[in-house]
């Protein structure tokens, strides 16, 4: 037994309250070292009545550790606990001072986890274990409207520059509802929709109104309206990291300099404004001129963003922000704006872009996810660029769901492409084949997948700008086989809880050099296998099992043989199955 390996500590995503009763533990082991854990569990001032010895199952590994989880209900909300661990007929005891041979007598030197309080548990908005995404690019997705048309607006379908227009707006996605709906869509992410200069909006004007190409107020109230009453929900993109270079206040201090009432509204390092050897004098998002950041630290400039949060939240209903470059900006004003936006709609949705690990921001205290770009490059990494072995692969994912608590990854926002990244088509060189193997298993795991607009009927392109293409509504120009594809594979997410936030994650088959994979999400009526062939050769899958009642639920296989307790399954190139064993 490897004692330098193993760790815990009472906080964070390993002893965390996962509702107002039950509380989470959870230890890292050296990989394949400890046959068994349990945690010896009371409460401080009633420990003999309360004590009971709980087990702990691996929750998930990566390519160093094991992690065990197990939970406990404390019958007074007051946690004191030690772990037994066992390796064969090794045993040894672990408490917050050290390692013992003897069980612990008495609870004073064991960890604890002082009380649950109902107000701290991080409970993420439950709609979201079940939605699926569709992200939309409004300049882009369809013009309902012509006589919001920018007067340098280009015919619908041209090539995308980083500054030209094709007219999209509100009322065009409004038109299309019927689609979202036909393709089993339930919730929508735009990115930003208020006033701005640029296609992307990414450099607001003015915080309180609709951008004057895509809609006013009551265009965005309608649509919200109109996707509700189809239960489909609608989160918009809060740019508060930084604004534009016309936003009255930075108008103000490029006008007024030092002696403007704005000035400390932005971090302004030298006066006039200015930029100098391609370094403006004022911090920016990255170095880009027109988009100064914002002082979230100001009392002025929080109270106007936080009011900014509350009202299209409580007036217009969105369901939600995603939180652009979230990780700039500062903790207290995330806290803050957590506070307001949950008290105008406990339920919505707050998503932070974060593109590294992003454990820090996800405790209960800021967001309730964030863009899982992790998640996007090891997919991309095993099933489109084949640059990482199955083991590898089953290692990376592990790893991940190790960093948070379990309800973080019950909501987690699974992406495979942005308006930022390459499309997946592009990704996969055209490859449908690995597309559809990549897409199935973001739908297969827990979290909410996303589908960026249009990869669904072929949407191609490479890095921005290409990758913000018009939207092709011409049926003929569609793929109509790809669109039939993901229409499945929604259905089968909504139709099975299993492979939604409701099952547990076990990769059966992951090896070392392997092209084959196998994920298996159970819940109690349900155990189900993904079964992944990323090769160009046909692959045998043998399987251990002691039943032949297995039911196809998606994919093309042949089932071989069961002989001996061994399941065979045949998949083609780039072939995957799904399979489902209902649970007495």
């Amino acid at each position: 037994m490897l004692l330098e390996a193993i760790y815990h500590q009472p906080k964070r995503n390993w002893a965390y309250a996962y509702d107002k009763d039950t509380v989470r533990l959870r230890l890292r082991a050296k990989k394949n070292d400890l046959t068994e854990v349990h945690a010896l569990t009371g409460d401080k001032y009633a420990w003999e009545q309360t004590k009971e010895l709980i087990p702990l199952t691996k929750y998930t590994s990566d390519s160093m550790f094991d992690y065990y989880e197990g939970q406990v209900r404390p019958p007074y909300h007051r946690l004191k606990y030690a772990f037994l661990l066992k390796s064969g007929t090794e045993q040894i005891w672990m408490t917050e001072t050290d390692f013992q041979e003897e069980e612990p007598d008495e609870p004073g030197r064991m960890f604890q986890f002082p009380y649950i309080h109902e107000g701290a548990v991080f409970t993420p908005p439950a709609w979201v274990k079940d939605a699926v995404f569709y992200q939309i690019f409004p300049e882009r997705f369809a013009n309902g409207n012509a006589e919001l048309n920018p007067e340098e607006v280009e015919p619908w379908g041209g090539e995308p520059t980083p500054f030209n227009f094709f007219g999209g707006d509100l009322q065009g996605v409004i038109d299309h509802l019927d689609y979202l709906s036909e393709l089993g869509i339930n919730a929508i992410y735009f990115t930003p929709i208020f006033e701005a200069t640029t296609n992307h909006k990414y450099d607001t004007e003015d915080y309180m109104r609709v951008d004057r190409h895509f809609g006013d107020a009551e265009t965005i109230k309608r649509l919200v309206q109109l996707c509700h009453d189809r239960e489909i929900r609608v989160i918009l993109d809060a740019v508060f990291n930084h604004a534009g270079k016309t936003f009255a206040p930075f108008v103000d201090v490029q006008q007024n300099g030092a002696e403007s009432k704005y000035k400390d509204w932005f971090h302004v390092h030298e006066f006039p404004l200015d930029v100098k050897d391609g370094i403006p004098t004022y911090e920016t998002f990255g170095f880009e001129a027109h988009m100064p950041k914002l002082n979230t630290e100001n009392p002025e400039v929080k109270a106007y963003l936080l009011e900014v949060a509350e009202y299209w939240i409580k007036e217009v209903g969105a369901d939600g922000w995603r939180l652009d470059v979230a990780d700039e900006v500062d903790d207290a004003f995330w806290r803050d704006f957590r506070r307001v936006v949950k008290a105008a709609n406990p339920e919505a949705y707050i998503l932070g872009e974060v593109w590294n690990e992003s454990s820090a921001w996800l405790q209960g205290d800021q967001f309730d996810a964030s863009m899982n770009y992790p998640f996007t490059e090891a997919v991309n990494h095993f099933f489109v660029k084949n640059t990482m072995h199955a083991e590898q692969f089953a290692n990376s994912i592990g790893r991940q769901l190790s960093r948070y608590p379990h309800q973080a990854s019950e909501v987690a926002f699974n992406l495979l492409d942005s308006h930022d990244t390459p499309r997946l088509l592009t990704l996969c060189e055209g490859d449908q084949r690995k597309m559809k193997l990549a897409a199935l298993f973001q739908f297969s795991f827990m979290g909410a997948p996303c589908i960026y607009y249009g990869d669904e009927i072929g949407l191609d392109g490479d890095h921005d700008p290409d990758c913000r293409k018009c939207m092709e509504w011409d049926e003929a120009k569609q793929d109509r086989e790809l669109f039939d594809f993901y229409q499945k594979l929604i259905a089968l997410r909504h139709a099975h809880p299993a492979l939604r936030a409701d099952g547990t994650i076990r990769f059966l088959q992951a090896r070392e050099g392997g092209s084959q994979l196998v994920m298996e999400r159970q819940n109690e009526e349900e155990r189900i296998l993904i079964l992944f062939n990323r090769s160009e050769e046909t692959a045998i899958v043998e399987l251990e099992t002691d039943t032949d009642d297995w039911n196809e639920l998606f994919g093309e296989k042949h089932r071989i043989a069961l002989e001996d307790g061994i399941l065979a399954i045949e998949l083609p190139a780039y072939g995957y199955a799904v399979l489902s064993l209902a649970l007495e």
